[in-house]
This record gives structure tokens, C-alpha cells and sequence, in this order.
């Protein structure tokens, strides 16, 4: 059977199961979205901007763990889709972009609309192809699927010149494909396992760190079973939230920056270190230098072995996928039938009791502004902590992460390692998409709200019903703070000046727009907003907050674990 590379593509995208795509036509792409408009076999979503696209299809990937799909066309529109491809690539989510190219013949001299994708995209892709041959389209599309999905996941961009799109060849999808160059590792290392399964057995101040790699290979399950065995005490990156549930007592938090006091105290002070699916990030453990003061060993399980030892010296690394290797070393355990030392795990857990017994996150409750806290606390209570939450980036990400408690994983939907504003609401429209009866709430800024906002038009077509809470304090409010702590109350074009009314802006888009003013009526408003009677409908909800409120505790860039800001 010849088919048009046009028709290879929507019928790969069928082949692969795909659900829906997001996208932006343009003339580099019509041959694609003729054959889109021919077919039943998925969704297509029309955004309103290239950013947004990969943004939805982003929130899909990390609400579903399946890999999300963008289709943009060429010049502008790929690269309108880069800062989607650069998060998706920091915090190792599954997609594959599809960006339109001029044709082959006019590639490198200046065409209209064309520009290097292939070269653009290189430094923040897991890979990327140009497809100059018609013949081959299936194939690559097979090797971007497996690529983006296998593995340590990441972004995938195929480029399609238009006159490949328009060329016929037979069509035949491969059912699997091998590349010799890429075999990533699943199972761990029998021996490294059993190294670290003793060493675990030899703790007296033990401690477990967890990151995205437990949410991203679905090994929360496993998580649970091997902590709860162990009654270690964990503590979790942003990326990680979800993958042990927020409210059990051995969870003492996020740790790092903006983490709590007795999960960093615990972290600097353990003397085995249980790192699982997570990679030392900056924000993390703050200076190497201070974090090395304290003396401890450390096991690393990662499946990307360029991760392991990347900023700090370990000294068990076990490269696998984290589900396979904590289940087997779970298995170990068990047989060994030996336990930590019990006294001394005893003693650790009252040193910790004590780290805790500080509250370092509490606030005034008896404001006559509303404070963010409480508006988080709030909408915690009233979903009853079983929403999808996304965020954008700045002081109501770490309020969400510190104050609404995840039990579950994929449930927590941010921009982690590239800290992008404009994410929270088309990430949460894919979020809805994925989960068209549940409650998908978008947490934001005045400022990040702002660089998506046209998204609302999308929400509208499509009848989403998103809850969007924005915590507006009329500043970018990161800055702001950063500003008071670091650079002597200099607010340097920190201050949102001309806002728009957001409630009535919702309601041009056709939503349901309100403003809350008072800390009496916060709650009120959320129950309204995500009971019954506007279930099926957008609601924007414009909290007024305190806009001197800071994000507490704080680690200082370049201080370390125990060098913490408290109030």
C-alpha cells in the first residue's frame, strides 16, 4: 500500500496508540493536518500558541506516564515550541515533537519560515531527527517513540521537510525496533544490590531521598513497601512528591531550598544516604562543599549512569530502572532476616522529632490579609488532596509543594529542573484531557498566569474545567524575595504594575471569573468552586494575598543544608 508521508504520519501516530495531539497548523505542516482532518483515530487539540502545545502535552505525559505528542510547523512555530521541548528535557518527560521544515531542496538557504530545528533543539532533546527521505518516516517515527519512552524518558523531535510529507512510498510500521547504540539498562546489579543492602542493614542514621525517577517508573508501590519495611525516614526532591504519600509520618518533607527543617537536618546529619531516582540537584543539597562536612556513605540508584557521582562522590552506585532494583533489593532484605539496629534507629527517629518540633511552617493564621499558606491549606481540605495540581514557577510552586500533602503520584505537575512561567495552565489542560472526571486545579502566579493566559480561549473550546487559583500578591514574587533577603529592598521591576481584572477577563473567555479579598471568604470560594453546581466549568479564582509573605525556610544560594533561613 503507497501512501503520502502525510498519511505515514497520522497513521504511525494511530499505530502508537496515540490519544491526542496538540498542536498549530502552518504551512509546513498542512499536508499533516489534511491527513488529521481524514482520521478518527485521535484527538487533535488546537492551542494557541506552539509554547502551549508542548506544554499540554507535557501535563498529559507526566499525568498518565505515556508519551505526549506536539505537531508545530516550521520557523516560528518550532521554535515557539523550544521552551516546551527544554522543560520537558530538565525534568525527563516522554514526548515526541513533530515539527514541519521547508522543503529539502531550499534547507540552509534562508527559506521563508525555515530555521535549524535539528541544530536549535540538539542541546535540549534526549534526540532528534531530520527526515529527508519519505521511506523512512515510519521507522524514525518507531525509533522517536521508543527513544522518548525508554529509559531515562526525554523529548524527541523529528523534522519533516514538506516535500517528504507530499512523496509516496509503501507504508508498513515496524512492530519493534533495535538500535545498536541504545540499550539502556533495566535490571540493576546483582552484586552492587547486596553491597547496598547491607550497608542499609549497618545504619544507625539512616535516611531515604527520592526524586523524579520514582514517579517517572511507576515505583511508588515499591517505595512504600521497602520505607515501610525499613521505618526509615524519607524525604523527597519537588519532582518526587507523590511518590510516597505527604502525610505519612515517616515523610519529614521536601528537602532543599525551600525544604523543611527536618528533612534538610536529617540529610546533612544521616550516616547512610539512600538515594533513589534522584540527582543531587543544586536546589538540593545547596553547597557540595558544606555537605560533605558531614561524613556519610552513599548508595545512588539512577537508571541514567550519567547521573550517578555527577556532583557528589558515592560510594554504592547501582544504575537500573528504580521499580526492578527496589523490588529486588525489597527481596534481600526479606531473606536476609536481619533489621536495622532498633535502638539506634530509635535514637535517630527522637533527633528527628525534634528537628521537626521546630515548625518551620508556620504562619499567621490570624492575618487580616489572606495569606498563600492557608489558601493552599484550604483547597488541600476541600479536594481532600485527590486533585491533579500544576503550577507555574516562583513563591505559589513552593506553597503548593510545601503545603498541599501528595499521596499519590503523577498528581503533582510542575516545571522542576527549567523553572518555566507559562506552564501551569496548558500542562493542566493536558492533565484534564488525560483525566476528563477529575479535578485538575492550576495554581499560579499574576506573572506566570500572564504568559499562557490565551490558553483560556482552548479551555473554552474544548469545555475544560479547570480550577485556577492565582495567588496574586502584585509582584513577581520570587524575585521580590530574593530581592529583600539578597539585594537591600531594591525591587527592581518586581512590582506588577497595569494588572488586568483577572475575574473579568476570565468571563470575556466565557468562564466563571471571581476575586477573593478576604480571609473569611477563601474557603467559601473554593468550595464553590469545585462543588457540584460549576463542576463543568472554568472557574479563575483571584486571591488577593499578602504580597510581603515569603516562602520559608530558605537556604541561601551557595550556603548549605543546615545554613537555613527559618522565618
Amino acid at each position: 500500500m503507497e501512501l503520502t508521508g502525510a498519511e505515514i504520519v497520522v497513521r504511525c501516530l494511530a499505530e502508537e496508540g496515540v490519544e491526542f495531539v496538540f498542536g498549530y497548523p502552518g504551512g509546513a505542516v498542512l499536508n499533516i493536518y489534511d491527513e488529521v482532518f481524514k482520521q478518527d483515530k485521535f484527538k487533535h487539540v488546537l492551542v494557541r500558541h506552539e509554547q502551549a502545545a508542548v506544554h499540554a502535552a507535557d501535563g498529559y505525559a507526566r499525568a498518565t506516564g505515556r508519551t505526549g505528542v506536539a505537531l508545530v510547523t516550521s520557523g516560528p512555530g518550532a521554535t515557539n515550541a523550544v521552551t516546551g521541548i527544554a522543560t520537558a528535557y530538565m525534568d525527563s518527560i516522554p514526548l515526541v515533537v513533530i515539527s514541519g521544515q521547508v522543503p529539502t531542496a531550499v534547507i540552509g538557504m534562508d527559506a521563508f519560515q525555515e530555521v535549524d530545528m535539528v541544530g536549535i533543539t540538539r542541546p535540549c532533546v534526549k534526540h532528534n531527527f531530520l527526515v529527508k527521505d519519505v521511506k523512512d518516516i515510519a521507522e524514525t517515527l518507531k525509533k522517536a517513540f521508543y527513544i522518548a519512552s525508554t529509559g531515562r524518558p526525554g523529548p524527541v523531535v523529528v523534522d519533516i521537510p514538506k516535500d517528504v510529507t507530499q512523496l509516496k512510498t509503501e507504508f508498513a510500521y515496524p512492530k519493534k525496533v533495535t538500535m545498536r547504540s541504545y540499550n539502556p539498562v533495566i535490571k540493576g546489579h546483582t552484586g552492587q544490590i547486596k553491597r547496598a543492602a547491607q550497608m542499609i542493614l549497618e545504619a544507625k542514621r539512616p535516611m531515604i531521598y527520592t526524586g523524579g525517577g520514582v514517579v517517572l517508573s511507576n515505583a511508588a508501590e515499591e517505595l512504600t513497601r521497602f520505607t515501610r519495611l525499613l521505618g526509615f525516614p524519607l524525604t523527597s526532591t519537588l519532582m518526587g512528591l507523590g511518590g510516597y504519600p505527604g502525610s505519612d509520618p515517616q515523610f519529614t518533607g521536601m528537602l532543599g531550598m525551600h525544604g523543611t527543617y527536618e528533612a534538610n537536618m536529617a540529610m546533612q546529619h544521616c550516616d547512610v544516604l539512600i538515594a533513589i531516582g534522584a540527582r543531587f540537584d543544586d536546589r538540593v543539597i545547596g553547597n557540595p562543599e558544606h555537605f560533605f562536612q558531614e561524613g556519610r556513605r552513599i548508595i545512588h540508584i539512577d537508571i541514567d549512569p550519567a547521573s550517578i557521582a555527577k556532583r557528589v562522590k558515592v560510594d554504592v552506585p547501582i544504575v537500573g530502572n528504580v521499580k526492578d532494583v527496589l523490588a529486588e533489593m525489597t527481596k534481600l532484605i526479606l531473606a536476609s532476616k536481619e533489621t536495622p539496629d532498633p535502638a539506634a534507629l530509635k535514637t535517630w527517629w527522637t533527633q528527628i522529632e525534634l528537628w521537626r518540633s521546630r515548625d518551620c511552617m508556620k504562619y499567621d493564621r490570624n492575618s487580616d490579609l489572606i495569606k498563600p499558606q492557608y489558601v493552599v491549606e484550604k483547597m488541600h481540605e476541600v479536594t481532600r488532596g485527590e486533585a491533579y495540581v500544576t503550577s507555574d514557577v516562583g513563591q505559589h510552586q513552593m506553597w503548593a509543594a510545601q503545603y498541599y500533602k501528595f499521596d499519590q503520584p503523577r498528581r503533582w505537575i510542575n516545571s522542576g529542573g527549567l523553572g518555566t512561567m507559562g506552564f501551569g495552565l496548558p500542562a493542566a489542560m493536558g492533565v484534564q484531557f488525560a483525566h476528563p472526571d477529575a479535578a485538575v486545579a492550576c495554581i499560579t502566579g499574576e506573572g506566570s498566569i500572564q504568559m499562557n493566559i490565551q490558553e483560556l480561549a482552548t479551555c473554552k473550546q474544548f469545555n475544560l474545567p479547570l480550577k485556577i487559583i492565582l495567588l496574586n500578591n502584585r509582584y513577581l514574587g520570587m524575585v521580590r524575595q530574593w530581592q529583600e533577603f539578597f539585594y537591600g529592598n531594591r525591587y527592581a521591576e518586581s512590582y506588577m504594575d497595569a494588572l488586568p481584572d483577572f475575574a473579568k477577563l476570565a468571563e470575556s473567555y466565557g468562564h466563571v471569573g471571581m476575586k477573593i479579598e478576604k480571609p473569611e471568604d477563601v474557603e467559601g470560594a473554593l468550595k464553590e468552586a469545585f462543588g457540584p453546581e460549576l463542576k463543568e466549568r472554568l472557574v479563575f479564582m483571584n486571591f488577593i494575598t499578602d504580597r510581603t509573605e515569603n516562602v520559608c525556610p530558605m537556604i541561601p544560594a551557595g550556603k548549605g543544608l543546615s545554613e537555613m533561613i527559618l522565618v
